[in-house]
C-alpha cells in the first residue's frame, strides 16, 4: 500500500534586517558629526564677526579681507542661525533622541564664551565688547538652539504603532 503524499509545510526563512545592530553606531556617529560641525561652524562664525566693509573690497582685490576697515558686515549672524539650525536638526534626526540637541548647543555656547573671554598675546580680546556683530551672533546663535528646543517641546512625542500603549494605532 502506498501512503498518501503530504506536502511539508516549509516556513520561509526570516529575513534579517541589513542594518540590524547598527542603530547604536549610527547614533554615536550622528553625535560625533554634530560635534565636529559645531566646532567648524563656530570657528567660521568667529572669523566672520571681524569682517568689515573695507575687508570686502580687499577680498575682491585679492588681498586679506581682515585687514580692511569700515563698518562691520553682519554676515556672521545669518550664518550662525542657518548653521545652528542645520546642526540641531542633524543631531536630533540622526540620533532619534531629543537630548542630542544639548550636546552641540552646550559646545557652541562654551566655544563662544571662551572666545569672548580669551586674550591674545598682545592683550586684546578675541571678541571685543565693541564688536556688536560678535555679541549679536552669540545671542542669536544660542537663541536658535533654544527656539529649536522649544519647538521640539511643543511637538508630541511620537509613539510606535505597535507599542500596545493606549492611544497607539
Amino acid at each position: 500500500m502506498t501512503e498518501p503524499i503530504t506536502e511539508a509545510v516549509v516556513e520561509p526563512p526570516v529575513a534579517r534586517q541589513p542594518w540590524a545592530g547598527w542603530d547604536t553606531v549610527i547614533r554615536v556617529a550622528g553625535v560625533v558629526v554634530s560635534i565636529l560641525a559645531t566646532v567648524v561652524t563656530a570657528a567660521i562664525e568667529l572669523e566672520l564677526t571681524a569682517l568689515r566693509s573695507g575687508g570686502v573690497a580687499e577680498l575682491f582685490a585679492g588681498r586679506n579681507p581682515w585687514a580692511g576697515s569700515g563698518a562691520a558686515v553682519p554676515i556672521a549672524i545669518p550664518f550662525a542661525v542657518g548653521a545652528n539650525l542645520a546642526i540641531a536638526w542633524f543631531a536630533v534626526t540622526t540620533t532619534g533622541r531629543r537630548w542630542a540637541l544639548g550636546v552641540p548647543w552646550a559646545l557652541w555656547t562654551l566655544l563662544m564664551l571662551a572666545a569672548a573671554g580669551t586674550r591674545t598675546a598682545e592683550g586684546d580680546y578675541l571678541i571685543g565688547g565693541k564688536n556688536w556683530v560678535a555679541l549679536v551672533t552669540i545671542l542669536v546663535g544660542s537663541l536658535t538652539f533654544a527656539v529649536y528646543s522649544y519647538r521640539m517641546i511643543l511637538r508630541p512625542v511620537p509613539r510606535p504603532a505597535d507599542s500596545g500603549l493606549p492611544g497607539s494605532v
